[in-house]
């Protein structure tokens, strides 16, 4: 696949998984596109935890699934009756998790161009996120990026230090096939905007309904 091919096949894998193993240098490779992410003032910030263990896995799903359950308690019934038919995860059917952390710590004291953007380290780790998830799937595999969780739970879950903050839970693994268009897409929720209606010329310009 072209650069722009690889850009748009990726997708948000849910149910997709078949959990058989990864060639460990393709791993690797994943892994060290990942690394290769630019980030402030050289900073990289990020550290990469590898998940197997079921018994780790479990329990995060089981933390996944009580705040699926919160956040469908506040929604109305129509939106509450699509949302049951969405898969929010497949931390138990990929072949490992990928935690992907954010240590502001990292190149203090002075990190060069973060003085006055101190999100700019966790912009970073996003970069790094990215590059993953291009070189997943460029080699055939599905990322899911599973966002229903609290940081203090998944924190003590795998022993992550203050000031250290877990980023994301990454799903990833082989996939039978890579849908041809988003879940939430599919199932209705929310559809791609055009870039028509994201494009500004030297102003922000205020749309009707925004």
């Amino acid at each position: 696949m072209s650069f722009y091919d690889v850009l748009h096949r990726r997708r948000d894998t849910r149910g997709e998984f078949t959990g058989a193993p990864i060639p460990p240098e393709v791993l690797r490779r994943v892994l060290g596109a990942a690394h290769a992410a630019p980030s402030v003032g050289l900073s990289q910030p990020w550290d990469f935890i590898l998940v197997r263990d079921e018994h780790t896995r479990r329990a995060f799903r089981d933390h996944v699934q009580a705040e699926r359950s919160v956040f469908a308690a506040g929604l109305d019934p129509e939106r509450a009756e699509l949302f049951e038919r969405i898969k929010v995860e497949g931390i138990l059917e990929s072949t490992l998790g990928v935690v992907v952390t954010y240590d502001p710590d990292r190149g203090s004291p002075a990190v060069l161009g973060r003085h006055a953007i101190a999100d700019a380290g966790l912009y970073s780790v996003c970069l790094a996120i990215q590059n993953l998830w291009l070189a997943a799937t460029a080699e055939g595999l599905g990322v899911g990026w599973v966002s229903f969780y609290r940081e203090e739970v998944l924190r003590r879950l795998l022993g992550i230090p203050r000031p250290v903050r877990p980023v994301a839970w990454l799903c990833v693994g082989p996939v039978e096939r890579l849908p041809d268009a988003p879940d939430l897409e599919r199932h209705g929720w929310r559809n791609r905007l055009p870039l028509e209606e994201v494009l500004h010329q030297e102003r922000y310009t205020r749309r009707p309904g925004r």
